[in-house]
């Protein structure tokens, strides 16, 4: 008889660390990986005008936990701060707007570092960027002048630097991001349901085998056992029946996929008592989504015909991976198996056993993408297989943004493509006016650019018209080629001057919070970020993205 001994102490249970409470819902999101991203960054605001937008950024990066950020600021607190700035108060009057924000805004998290600028009338941006530790990414709002832009611009073409400009005023506002080159993100989190891949229509021994052992006797299984037959078998069972009566061919159009759902509902039994044929539903429901054969989707298409203008040795780590998956591709006719099994009814014994087959070659696969790997980086060069494993398991939703545009898309930022896209702009509009369609935002985007580029901060209708004017470089006042471009600028003229041509705050918070997600994506490299302009409209309380 076993003897009991009831004095032990029972092991302790280690529960969340105090980070992990802090943070928990933005760890859902984007994981340990993201969060340490986070907290390794160092980010620079270059603050002007009001400078509300670029604080309510700010704000909303402290809070998951940047490691460190750096106000640059010039002006002193003045009446009107008071009235738009949540981050001052009365006692900051008359002191560096720069302190005061950097001094307010740590208080939201005590373990980001915050540090302020000038400290004295030598502290140029130009220094600062010189003597501070490489920064992750700079932003800055308008109005601001080229004497702290360029330095701003040459920074980032040097460092590779993400540059993200953010301009609000009155109801309306845009930020622009400038990614430094092409940026590929890995971690795209695509829906769950997306990533489904069964390999149906190829599968490998592994699963052929298990799939016959557990049908070899269908019909003559008992009611429990027909009724918790994993769909992917049940799948793979009439594919094979399928194939034997249709000359050794799955089904490949709606038609077929249609009939071959009816063979897979018949065979259900309609008198089953052992909890029904809940199974043979899932499988008539997948038909459509996993009885396809593999293809390469549009974004890795984008990667693998990148044209690179660095050596092997020179680029980075993706990009190896990507080659080496591009020769995986090549030889088997397909990615590299995820490996994820969606829920389905059976019985846990089968459903572990399937799932392990799923995974094995997952891993099989990854191997030898880490081989092909290895070999392409050469001496000296290590693979992280943590990184391999992460882009087979998302190789379908890879993804490049910022890639340079070819053929007769106009260079990004020049006044060629400003023009390409308000020509295309105008023309949907004319659509959009017959079928009752929301209209183009561009003309604000416009607008508030003229507004920065003519430097003048209570411009009237004419002058910020003849501002864009200048900035396409052409003549606006062709009616056939721009349309009522004239009128739709001269409106929002007048809705920023409404304003005074001052920031709203309720409007560059609201601007802050997109801003800064689209930030939070650049500094983890998950998700998708906008490619590249974001206009938002406050009066009709709409979004609109423009790749200018």
């Amino acid at each position: 008889m076993t003897e009991i001994v009831m004095d032990q102490t029972p092991p302790i249970l280690q529960g969340p660390s105090e980070k992990e409470r802090k943070y928990d819902r933005q760890l859902r999101l984007w994981a340990a990986s993201g969060q340490a991203a986070l907290e390794s960054a160092n980010i620079l605001l270059v603050n002007s005008g009001a400078g509300t937008v670029g604080v309510e950024t700010l704000k909303n990066l402290i809070l998951p936990g940047i490691g460190r950020f750096v106000i640059h600021d010039n002006a002193l607190v003045d009446e009107a701060d008071l009235g738009v700035n949540f981050f001052l108060d009365d006692g900051c009057y008359g002191k560096p707007r720069a302190q005061c924000l950097a001094s307010l805004l740590g208080e939201l998290n005590p373990e980001v570092e915050g540090d302020w600028s000038p400290k004295t009338k030598n502290d140029s941006l130009g220094s600062l960027l010189k003597k501070s530790p490489l920064f992750t990414a700079i932003m800055y709002t308008y109005p601001i002048n080229h004497v702290e832009l360029e330095p701003l611009e040459q920074y980032s073409k040097e460092h590779k630097t993400p540059l993200i400009a953010v301009h609000s005023t009155g109801f309306y506002s845009y930020f622009t991001v400038r990614l430094p080159g092409t940026f590929p993100i890995v971690d795209t989190h695509p829906d769950e349901t997306a990533t489904t891949d069964l390999r149906l229509l190829s599968p490998w021994p592994e699963l052929v085998e298990f799939a016959k052992n557990m049908t070899k006797d269908i019909d003559g299984l008992d009611n429990f056992e027909h009724g918790h037959l994993p769909y992917v078998v049940i799948l793979l069972h009439y594919l094979d029946q399928w194939k034997a009566t249709h000359n050794g061919a799955y089904p490949s159009n709606y038609k077929e996929k249609t009939e071959f759902r009816q063979l897979v509902r018949d065979a259900a039994r309609t008198d089953n008592p052992e909890g029904g044929e809940e199974n043979f539903d899932e499988a008539a429901a997948a038909v459509l989504k996993t009885v396809t054969s593999s293809s390469l989707p549009s974004g890795l298409k984008e990667v693998f015909k990148y044209e690179h203008k660095d050596t092997i040795q020179e680029r980075p780590m993706f990009w190896i991976i990507a080659d080496a998956v591009n020769v995986f591709y090549t030889k088997h006719g397909s990615l590299p198996l995820p490996g994820n099994v969606p829920d389905m009814k059976a019985q846990s014994k089968v459903y572990l056993q399937l799932q392990n087959i799923y995974k094995t070659k997952a891993r099989k696969d990854a191997a030898e993408v880490l081989q092909t790997a290895q070999a392409i980086a050469g001496a000296g060069r290590e693979v992280d297989p943590a990184e391999v494993d992460l882009f087979c398991k998302n190789a379908a939703f890879v993804k490049l943004i910022n890639v340079e545009g070819g053929g007769d898309t106009a260079p990004l930022g020049s006044k060629e493509r400003l023009q390409q896209v308000l020509r295309t702009e105008m023309a949907n509009d004319q659509m959009a006016e017959m079928t009752l369609q929301p209209m183009s935002l561009f003309p604000i985007y416009l607008a508030m650019r003229g507004l920065a580029y003519c430097g003048n901060a209570s411009a009237d209708k004419t002058q910020l018209v003849e501002a864009v004017k200048s900035l396409l470089s052409d003549n606006l006042s062709n009616e056939e080629e721009y349309g009522d471009i004239n009128e739709k600028l001269g409106n929002v003229a007048e809705d920023l001057a409404r304003a005074e041509y001052g920031e709203l705050h309720n409007i560059s918070a609201l601007t802050g919070g997109m801003v800064a997600q689209e930030m939070i994506k650049i500094i983890t490299k998950q998700y998708i970020p906008i490619d590249n302009t974001c206009v938002f409209d406050g009066i009709k309380s709409r979004t609109q993205v423009f790749r200018v």
